[in-house]
């Protein structure tokens, strides 16, 4: 397994300056042992960690405060069992989603309850709650003839640790928010439009994102609140309940989950800035530009990225946008 930070190309870990907020870690995943989450296991059971470590003296350290250092390379125990706890959030969105479409206005729903969501996914013995559903809005619409697919569909969840006893061994309430990837016809037809748009509707921010996964986090119908303006909503709620708690925001997710998780990320750090936030994200695509990912580490989020070496979806998009200091807008290859 091969380490790396980067910012925003790949370092190796030793040249890497103490600063930078990205870490990614290379793997072929075995090393992880973890299975993946496009193709889940027929167990009832996610891989989840133990939850003998206790975390409560040195949490900010594993949600990325000093960006990691020290514990990438090798990878620390506790962080490989951070790592894959998170993941079974990541599993547990893939196996709630509904992809039955026998039966009209079941498909793209979820299968389970609030209450039940997590131990229906084998995860009910870890002290967390899910509070809130998320569901993505594709900007694309299409004839009905064409695709009878929702132009909404259940994405994931917020979930709050609850327990007593998993809040003393983290050494802090912790928000989670997993997020799965594509799957509806939509989804992907949002994933095939990589030109980048601004992430500020009428900003003046130079911040640009892929237009499809932006799709996906802003759009709504009247019936249906944004990606966006859920969470937004949510964490606001959170913060009102447990604001006098230590807290953390821990976002989660697979392949397109993990570029909503990062623009999710941006959103969160910039209309809360008084919270950690830290994106672990598995299989991800690039996002956005270098003013994006540098607003990204201004804002202080730390972004964990696990990704496959020979996984293309990593890789892409294959350029990005960037302005030099003349305002001349100009294309780097990666």
């Amino acid at each position: 397994m091969r380490l790396v930070a980067h910012k925003p190309c790949n370092i190796p870990i030793s040249k890497a300056v103490t600063h930078m907020q990205y870490a990614t870690i290379k793997t072929d995943f075995r090393n992880l042992k973890m299975t993946s989450s496009w193709k889940p296991s027929k167990s009832s059971e996610c891989s989840v960690s133990s939850r003998e470590t206790r975390l409560s003296n040195k949490w900010m350290e594993y949600q990325g405060i000093k960006n990691w250092d020290g514990l990438l390379d090798p990878l620390d125990d506790d962080l490989r069992s951070e790592i894959l706890r998170y993941g079974g959030f990541v599993e547990a969105a893939y196996r709630s989603f509904e992809f039955d479409n026998s039966a009209p206005g079941k498909y793209g729903t979820c299968r389970y309850g609030r209450d039940s969501l997590l131990p229906q996914c084998g995860l009910g013995g870890i002290g967390y709650k899910v509070t809130k559903n998320l569901r993505a809005t594709s900007g694309i619409q299409l004839p009905g003839w064409i695709d009878k697919s929702p132009r909404s569909s259940w994405i994931g969840y917020v979930a709050v640790c609850n327990d007593k006893d998993e809040i003393s061994r983290l050494g802090r309430r912790d928000v989670v928010i997993a997020l799965r990837g594509t799957v509806t016809c939509l989804e992907w037809m949002e994933n095939l439009r990589v030109t980048l748009t601004s992430m500020d509707e009428g900003g003046p921010t130079r911040a640009m994102v892929e237009r499809g996964f932006l799709s996906l986090y802003t759009s709504h119908t009247a019936t249906c609140p944004s990606l966006r303006d859920s969470i937004r909503e949510e964490v606001s709620r959170i913060i009102q309940t447990y604001g006098d708690e230590a807290l953390s925001i821990t976002i989660t997710g697979h392949s397109l989950g993990a570029a909503l998780a990062t623009l999710t990320a941006y959103d969160i750090s910039s209309t809360f800035r008084h919270l950690l936030t830290t994106v672990i994200s598995f299989g991800g695509p690039r996002v956005g530009n270098k003013t994006f990912s540098d607003n990204l580490e201004q804002n202080g989020t730390r972004i964990l990225r696990i990704v496959n070496s020979n996984d293309v979806i990593t890789k892409v998009p294959g350029f990005v946008i960037e302005e030099d200091e003349h305002n001349i807008k100009k294309v780097i290859k990666r």
